[in-house]
């Protein structure tokens, strides 16, 4: 088995995370969420590096012959490229939406205006591993994104936001202004 690096075991995060916020607090956008519910068991299986073959032993309490291992046919949780495996999946499905990849930020997915949703207006979706934040100005439109991402994607509609990572943000719409508080 070839070494892992970086390249094979992580997935991408936002260096500029605050800047898409910033965004839409400026455009007064529509700021949602969604957290993908054992996120890495949803993910494809990669083809190769250390999710291409894990084998582990048959759990405690189990009795199996001494040489019995059983194979890992979904990424989990522990295992290092497990990230990848999601952000591949999750990059796929949104290329097959009709989303691009915003400049240099590999997870932030943009779909312009002229979507397939009611309105048609751009949608962003930044992603953090398992954490989704959807922007867009038009609630509808948000609306149905997020019941179609929910059926390909188990996990849970948590609606306006009002923590995200860990930090509580407040939002002053009518002023154009996002606050980050991270908690004590």
């Amino acid at each position: 088995m070839e070494p892992q690096g970086s390249a094979q075991t992580a997935s991408p995060t936002r260096d500029l995370w605050q800047h898409r916020h910033l965004t839409a607090a400026f455009m007064d956008l529509e700021l949602h969420s969604c957290d993908l519910a054992q996120a890495f068991i949803q993910a494809d299986k990669l083809d190769k590096g250390m999710n291409g073959r894990v084998f582990v032993q048959p759990p405690q309490g189990v009795t199996e012959d001494a040489n019995v291992v059983y194979e890992v046919l979904r990424p989990l949780y522990g295992i290092p490229s497990s990230a990848q495996a999601l952000y591949l999946t999750l990059s796929k499905w949104f290329k097959d939406q009709g989303f691009d990849t915003a400049g240099f930020e590999d997870s932030v997915w943009v779909q312009e205006t002229g979507g397939k949703y009611p309105h048609r207006d751009r949608l962003i979706v930044s992603v953090h591993i398992d954490d989704t934040l959807m922007a867009c100005e038009s609630l509808t439109t948000l609306q149905a994104f997020k019941s179609e991402f929910l059926t390909c994607f188990e996990g849970m509609d948590e609606g306006e936001v009002t923590t995200y990572l860990g930090c509580e943000l407040i939002r002053d719409r009518a002023n154009h202004l996002i606050v980050f508080r991270q908690a004590v």
